[in-house]
């Protein structure tokens, strides 16, 4: 299983730790921790994703669950009306985000902020985020990393200027979070609120003909 190079120091302190407690003769501890070391490989797993691909298509950036899609003025990429697709990662899916289109990158801001259960709108508004913006071959589009509830890091890989290629790696959010994709008005979505997203697999939209 291919991992995540964020998650080694994890991963190998997890392990040091169950590792610890069984030469220490604490067997009961030890066997408490090994699930918990096993669920901290499975949380910076990083799979090799397949799907649909093409300059049309807009792929999911993360795995997780759509918790809402909504209209929304955005000024710094799209600058104007946009539709808002909000994808929900808990702690058990895979937390590698991936580029929804090829394009340039265009803009990437990082701004700090508060630590509020990624599901909700408030997260939106106050959580630390991350900010890319993409020029594709069909318009512009901004993903926007959120932090959730227990997440105390976002990764971000490429600066602006960079050419990126659909479902490549965009980077990586620690322990629950959320990705937003914000796309021009009457865009069509093609996900609904409580469908499930693989990411750099399921189409989330598509660009008109």
């Amino acid at each position: 299983m291919r991992v995540a190079p964020e998650g080694w120091p994890f991963i190998l302190l997890a392990w040091a730790l169950v590792l610890l407690a069984a030469l220490a003769g604490w067997p009961v501890v030890a066997l408490i921790l090994a699930p918990i070391a096993c669920w901290v490989i499975a949380f910076f797993r990083d799979p090799v994703r397949e799907g649909p691909r093409g300059d049309r298509l807009v792929i999911a950036p993360a795995d997780g669950v759509v918790v809402s899609i909504i209209p929304i003025d955005e000024p710094s990429v799209v600058a104007g009306a946009a539709t808002r697709v909000s994808i929900f990662m808990n702690v058990f899916n895979v937390h590698v985000n991936r580029y929804p289109a090829t394009g340039e990158v265009t803009r990437r801001e990082h701004r700090a902020g508060r630590f509020f259960n990624a599901a909700t709108e408030k997260a939106a508004l106050e959580n630390e985020q991350s900010d890319v913006g993409l020029q594709t071959a069909h318009g512009p589009i901004l993903v926007r990393q959120i932090a959730g509830l227990v997440a105390r890091r976002i990764v971000t890989d490429h600066a602006v200027g960079t050419h990126v290629a659909q479902a490549e790696r965009m980077g990586l959010i620690r322990f629950g979070s959320r990705v937003d994709v914000f796309l021009p008005a009457g865009t069509p979505i093609l996900v609904r609120e409580g469908e499930r997203t693989v990411a750099g697999t399921t189409v989330i939209a598509e660009w008109p003909a």
